[in-house]
């Protein structure tokens, strides 16, 4: 992924990716090159896709958000009649499209948790929509046993790998059909921009992608490509740090009085912590020096939020802790003084 683009460089041209922020192409008689418009393809925006494919060994289409990239991989895979399956304990603006916009092209959805994926009948769907570690209750399922079940009663299976990123698992090598992603968490990791992408090995379900977002005019900004293609060349130092602030916190305060459960899959940087009232989740985000307040996650900056106040079906003292960048033992050290202090 580092070399994706410095590889192919000549003397004398830039390591970095120009922001090409054009509209227009030179483009005159017959057209007989891909750049033709700059709602159809950008250069800048070509080397992000390319970084993104090196870690995915798979072509990926980016686009300026992940719900851009799961309405993308939704409107390429689901027609009018068919069903789909989602879990109840995903991300939740998935079921939203599903049940807001997707309900009025004939697209009807059923939502299970994540743990029932292992024992659900997947024959009356089209599509089966997973997504291991589930957000934000990081419960698990099997990508591989879910994609083999799938491909039995002939259904699609996409995997929205956010939590993970491809350095953490790549769900096509398990069997999924196709993966979305919101690289505005820790892929582009600096909270500073939105971006998401769609990848397969699916050549027709490819082509359909490149043509949603190509119609629907779904490309990112070039500047936004060029601050995801900057945080992607520190993605695997700044995950190593993530991880291991996490696993090393988790065995800290594991246990601890302050917590009515503890939540980590053994994997990631995203840890889930229920505590019992509304008001101590709260005061546990707001007095602790090194915790950012904000919703989102996979930032350098600690971050949490109490995932109730947008509808997500957990207690309403479960936080879900984004754990970032910082020193080891000054963020652990911080977080188990404000959790002695509730």
């Amino acid at each position: 992924m580092l070399h994706a683009r410095s590889a192919g460089l000549e003397n004398g041209q830039p390591i970095s990716p120009p922001i090409v922020t054009t509209a227009k192409y030179a483009l005159a008689g017959t057209p007989n090159t891909p750049y033709t418009y700059g709602r159809d393809i950008n250069p800048t925006v070509e080397a992000a896709e390319a970084a993104i494919a090196a870690l995915e060994d798979a072509p990926v289409v980016a686009f300026p958000s992940g719900m851009a990239a799961i309405t993308a991989a939704m409107m390429a895979c689901a027609e009018a009649g068919d069903r789909v399956l989602v879990p109840s304990d995903g991300y939740y603006v998935t079921r939203v499209l599903l049940e807001e916009i997707l309900a009025g092209h004939e697209i009807t959805f059923d939502a299970i948790p994540t743990t029932a994926y292992a024992s659900h009948d997947f024959s009356p769907y089209a599509i089966i929509w997973c997504e291991t570690p589930s957000n934000p209750g990081l419960d698990l399922c099997s990508i591989r046993s879910i994609a083999e079940a799938a491909k039995a009663t002939g259904a699609k299976v996409i995997v929205d790998n956010t939590t993970l990123t491809p350095l953490l698992q790549r769900p096509l090598d398990l069997g999924a059909d196709m993966v979305v992603s919101s690289d505005t968490k820790a892929m582009a990791g600096h909270s500073d921009c939105l971006f998401g992408h769609v990848t397969t090995r699916d050549e027709a379900l490819l082509a359909k992608v490149v043509r949603w977002r190509k119609v629907s005019g779904s490309i990112p900004d070039p500047f936004a490509a060029f601050l995801l293609h900057r945080g992607l060349m520190t993605l695997d130092v700044r995950l190593e740090r993530m991880c291991a602030n996490a696993a090393a916190l988790v065995d800290r305060i594991d246990g601890h009085s302050a917590l009515k459960t503890l939540k980590f899959p053994g994997i990631g940087f995203v840890i889930g912590l229920t505590f019992e009232s509304e008001a101590k989740a709260e005061s546990f985000i707001n007095n602790c020096p090194v915790i950012f307040p904000s919703t989102s996650f996979g930032g350098v900056h600690t971050s949490a939020e109490r995932r109730a106040r947008w509808g997500d079906d957990v207690p309403d003292g479960f936080v879900r802790l984004s754990v970032g960048c910082e020193p080891t033992d000054a963020l652990v050290d911080a977080i188990e003084a404000s959790l002695a202090s509730l």
